[in-house]
């Protein structure tokens, strides 16, 4: 009688440390769930516009075709090897460009690794995607950038006109760069959803512009901004697809610039192409792909053919060499979009700038090095 009541005792404390524990693990969720730098979802106000969106359906918004997100069972893909050269063993080379001392008026880009841009066009400066933190995730450990690519600073970035955001992914919408930088940005522009982030944050509701798939905004005299589609889908945290993603065109008195933001390969970029026409400059996602999310990140031949449809005189591959998502070598995007291309009949005009090297819009005739050739 004596074991039986010791028994029924032991079980009652070990169900009792096991709620418990459960609900701590919980209210620890919880609590980080609610952190600052996870944002907050679009509600009340922020969702009026959602209603007029025709991809916005279901509480969630949609792709232009079908998307599956994975491919492959996640045992699968976590199960698969990786490239031994995830990361590059040395410093990566870099250029410290002064970026305050620049001639505003000067048409050019400058990279800074992953997705991060700064663009000056015909008088305006735009920043794309910034992230200065030195790792894309909600915690230190996870997507630590490379050595040596993290050289800019929100306090090396002058006064922006305009903070372009494509989605509210970690890699691409930052916590720390966009409280950073509050000061410096006179206007935000987002797709739709994504302001609410920011709001958080302390953007003031009024600076910030949000925008749907195929909404033209001419914010300044010389500058037109067009949101336009992507093949992809959005989420800081278990809840997705509560706001939208996009690309970008910018269109100034003398260029034309499209931002891909990250997405599969999709009828879309033959859309924007007979839409918009020639575009100059294409900065396109090629990077941190797998067969096991084929359909949300493209593979560099993807790259060139969205470059075609897209009628681009030049294409800047963007989204690698700073922070390691996939399982592929480092390296890997640049090689094989470089030896892709150079096996068409008609090669894509194709710009590879260091991390911090100017690239100048207006000079035809620019080229850069191989520079990933002389790292392993």
């Amino acid at each position: 009688m004596r074991a039986a009541i010791l028994t029924i005792i032991s079980m009652i404390l070990i169900i009792t440390i096991s709620i418990a524990i459960l609900l701590l693990s919980a209210v620890g969720v919880f609590l980080y769930i609610v952190y600052p730098k996870f944002g907050r979802l679009p509600n009340g106000k922020n969702r009026e516009k959602f209603r007029n969106s025709t991809n916005y359906r279901d509480e969630h918004f949609q792709n232009i075709n079908h998307t599956l997100q994975l491919t492959e069972s996640v045992w699968k893909i976590v199960s698969q090897p990786s490239s031994k050269q995830k990361k590059p063993k040395a410093e990566m080379p870099v250029v410290k460009t002064d970026l305050v001392s620049l001639t505003p008026k000067e048409n050019l880009l400058i990279w800074f690794g992953h997705s991060s841009c700064f663009l000056q066009l015909d008088g305006k400066r735009f920043l794309i995607d910034p992230v200065f933190s030195s790792y894309a995730s909600p915690v230190s450990f996870i997507n630590k950038a490379f050595i040596g690519t993290n050289i800019f600073k929100s306090e090396d970035i002058p006064n922006i006109d305009y903070l372009l955001i494509t989605h509210d992914h970690w890699d691409h919408l930052d916590y720390k760069t966009a409280k950073e930088l509050i000061l410096r940005v006179k206007k935000v522009v987002c797709p739709l959803g994504v302001g609410a982030h920011l709001a958080r944050w302390g953007y003031v509701t009024s600076d910030i512009i949000e925008m749907d798939w195929n909404e033209r905004i001419v914010p300044d005299q010389f500058v037109e901004m067009i949101c336009l589609p992507a093949r992809h889908f959005s989420g800081r945290g278990v809840r997705q697809k509560k706001t939208l993603w996009a690309s970008f065109l910018i269109k100034s008195l003398s260029l034309k610039i499209f931002i891909s933001g990250d997405g599969g390969y999709d009828t879309h970029f033959a859309s924007i192409g007979e839409q918009i026409g020639e575009i100059d400059f294409a900065l396109i996602e090629n990077g941190q792909y797998d067969n096991s999310w084929k359909y949300i990140h493209m593979h560099p031949e993807e790259v060139l053919q969205a470059g075609i449809d897209l009628r681009a005189k030049y294409i800047i591959p963007v989204h690698h060499s700073k922070f390691s998502i996939s399982k592929h070598c480092w390296k890997e995007p640049l090689q094989r979009i470089i030896a892709i291309n150079e096996q068409l009949d008609k090669q894509q005009q194709i710009l590879t700038p260091k991390i911090g090297e100017i690239v100048f819009l207006n000079d035809p005739i620019q080229s850069f090095t191989r520079w990933w050739e002389e790292i392993e």
